[in-house]
């Protein structure tokens, strides 16, 4: 019932949403230090200024990791902590922080998987137009140039980029996210093809400048349609890969990333909308992609009438997170194979968990069975999809409780409970579990 030899185990964090120290040491600013200072942004004007602490308090993080049998770890650099301005001059407490949480975790046998944006985006190039201005692509070429030239000793598995359908789709389309933009669509294409131009770049920088061979991905927000029925597979396949007219389609970024086009249906969308991207830019954006990182949280549940999917409602009685995202673990397994079907590189889990309304009871303990079963289910469906494809990973959102962006720290998806207050560590229950699933490489899910 194991998972494959050397499957890479392991927890997600982001830099803003851990890290603090927003202005100390010389850091630049970025899109979402300004975001939480903007009254009204996030919940109870809470704010990423302190996050966990984790800037100061990194050696006992690893430390907690190493106890709790973590073997890889999913973090994130903060571009304007290593770079202020975005480009120009390195900050050189930043450099230091990242390469000495990189030999800590080394030491401990923590093997670190490295994100290099995961949208905290330096607010001294959004001045400049961010994503829009056709030099950031440029500028992310040259931040992970840095990175690699820094790093690249220490890391052997980067990915380029967190969920652009989030900070694309919620930062430029809908403004739910920072840097809160309703732009036309017309616009939001271009960042899109701007972000997906970085990344390619970012992807060739990275391999020039690494000393050693190194794996690449990047870490979709993807949210497959799967089978209401047994029947309704094909359809759900094509579902989870349409154009919806908006900017979370898997297809629209990894198509062009590992196919070297986009999806038909995108281009009718953005030609409709004075858009046409430049044929001779999909030889940059293209990329050789040695794994396709997944964060699935749920799924849309479908079924086929009239040769159309219509969503099906799930039934009251299906468990909501305290996200209101329902509990599906079959998004585990339809939703790997759909991908590896249509792009034919290994699945990595880059992100995978739940949210629960929970606190530490009388006793000082947080008995956190419902992330446990949730734990058992999921993983279970993800061990299923295994036998058929190839998945080589996964890692559990999140490490500690953490400042979750507009939802500030209301959101509890931590195997460690972290107190805002005190920044005390506790490990949940689920964070024992966690280990013993580590420690049997998955056995420990079926018992």
């Amino acid at each position: 019932m194991a998972f494959i030899k050397n499957f890479a185990w392991g927890v997600a964090t982001a830099s803003y949403q851990i890290e603090g120290g927003a202005r100390e040491d010389g850091k630049g600013l970025n899109v979402w230090d300004v975001a939480s200072a903007t009254p009204g942004r996030v919940f109870e004007g809470h704010s990423g200024d302190v996050g966990c602490d984790h800037y100061h308090k990194w050696k006992e993080d690893v430390a907690l990791m190493k106890k709790l049998g973590i073997k890889a770890y999913r973090l994130s650099i903060n571009w304007a902590r290593l770079i202020p301005e975005g480009t120009g001059k390195i900050n050189e407490a930043g450099k230091n922080f990242y390469l000495n949480l990189f030999k800590e975790l080394k030491s401990a046998g923590i093997e670190p998987w490295v994100t290099l944006f995961h949208w905290d985006y330096p607010y001294a190039l959004y001045l400049k137009g961010g994503w829009l201005n056709p030099e950031s692509p440029a500028w992310f070429e040259n931040y992970a140039k840095v990175c690699g030239e820094l790093f690249g000793e220490y890391v052997t598995h980067f990915i380029i980029i967190n969920e652009p359908e989030c900070f694309v789709g919620l930062g430029h389309f809908s403004a739910g996210h920072a840097p809160f933009l309703k732009l036309p669509v017309r616009d939001v294409a271009r960042v899109a093809h701007n972000v997906l131009l970085a990344c390619g770049r970012a992807e060739k920088i990275l391999r020039k400048t690494c000393p050693h061979p190194i794996k690449i991905g990047t870490a979709q927000a993807y949210w497959p349609a799967v089978p209401a029925t047994d029947g309704d597979v094909e359809i759900a396949r094509r579902e989870t890969f349409a154009c919806h007219h908006d900017f979370g389609g898997t297809a629209l970024w990894l198509d062009p990333l590992i196919k070297g086009e986009y999806p038909a249906d995108y281009l009718a969308w953005f030609a409709e909308n004075g858009f046409v991207p430049p044929a001779e830019d999909m030889k940059i954006i293209k990329s050789k992609l040695d794994f396709c990182g997944l964060n699935t949280y749920s799924c849309n549940l479908v079924t086929e009438k009239g040769g159309k999917p219509v969503r099906v409602v799930p039934s009251p009685a299906v468990p909501k997170t305290d996200m209101r995202w329902d509990v599906l673990p079959q998004c585990m397994y339809y939703g790997p194979k759909f991908v590896y079907e249509r792009y034919g590189l290994p699945i990595v889990y880059t992100e995978d968990g739940i949210a629960l309304t929970e606190w530490k009871d009388l006793n000082g303990e947080i008995n956190d069975d419902s992330r446990i079963d949730f734990l058992k289910r999921y993983l279970r469906e993800l061990h299923r999809a295994a036998q058929e494809i190839p998945v080589e990973g996964y890692f559990y959102w999140t490490f500690y409780d953490n400042y979750e962006w507009t939802e500030g720290f209301s959101k509890k998806f931590g195997i460690v409970h972290f107190d805002p207050e005190t920044l005390a560590r506790t490990p949940k229950k689920s964070a024992w579990f966690y280990k013993k699933v580590i420690e049997t490489n998955g056995e420990a899910l079926f018992k």
